[in-house]
């Protein structure tokens, strides 16, 4: 499959964009492979949540404009890594043994922890956001949103699968991220913080602090309740980055 195909890929499973269906029939591990496109996805999702942003502080307060900018990323993904995020909460914090956990995880309904840590998740994002200035913020968002989409690259090359494959809804085989992959994901995270690099590189050291040891945390503790990851903590990892992203930057530039 050419690198085209791959970057179509993955546009077409991290965003509701209409992109055509491939042409050829995806390699099994087509997964894993369109991970390397994911913060440049990231990228745009952050570049479009930040024009929100820009435009929404024209008209309101900068409160009401979080609100719409954070509201714009959730819509472009169709709350993706929301429901990752949600579904591993119910599972970490109802269950009591693996099976339980990765049964709860797969169970469509949410419960009182996915709700609550989904809830706290969204009010801590606009919060920080709100704090921001305009121009500072549409910086924040654009670096956010394209390191938090790299965190499941790392975190899928130190643990292993756990859930049940054959109830995946998309095809899969476990394969890791290749060192060339990774390197390029580096890359075009360091690419998208440019701009905020221009208003302030503490920040972004910041960013990048809080939203590693936020998703390392998880990472550890989905390591010992499960074993290792499924599709809803990479989820909840890339939600875990993007928050303490925000906050990182936020305590430097609020």
């Amino acid at each position: 499959m050419s690198e085209r195909e791959v970057f179509r890929n993955a546009v077409r499973f991290f965003t509701i964009l209409p992109v055509r269906a491939a042409p050829v029939e995806m390699a099994p591990d087509w997964l894993t492979r369109c991970l390397k496109y994911s913060p440049l996805v990231g990228a745009g999702i952050g570049l479009a949540s930040s024009l929100v942003w820009l435009i929404a502080n024209e008209l309101w307060d900068s409160t009401i404009a979080a609100l719409l900018a954070i509201a714009a990323s959730i819509a472009l993904t169709g709350a993706l890594h929301e429901d990752g995020f949600a579904d591993t909460f119910d599972g970490f914090g109802g269950g009591w043994s693996i099976e339980k956990r990765l049964t709860i995880m797969k169970d469509s309904r949410i419960g009182t922890y996915g709700a609550l840590a989904l809830g706290v998740g969204v009010a801590l994002r606009i919060a920080a956001l709100a704090a921001l200035s305009p121009w500072a913020g549409a910086a924040v968002l654009i670096a956010a949103h394209a390191a938090a989409r790299a965190a499941p690259s790392f975190v899928m090359l130190k643990l292993s699968y756990s859930g049940d494959v054959a109830a995946m809804k998309v095809p899969y085989v476990q394969s890791r991220p290749r060192a060339d992959e990774l390197l390029f994901v580096l890359v075009v995270t360091a690419a998208a913080a440019v701009p905020l690099a221009l208003i302030s590189v503490i920040s972004i050291a910041a960013g990048w602090i809080c939203g590693a040891a936020l998703a390392a945390a998880l990472a550890a503790w989905s390591r010992r309740l499960i074993g290792g990851y499924t599709g809803d903590v990479l989820g909840a990892i890339e939600q875990m980055f993007e928050i303490g992203f925000l906050l990182g930057a936020a305590a430097v530039l609020g």
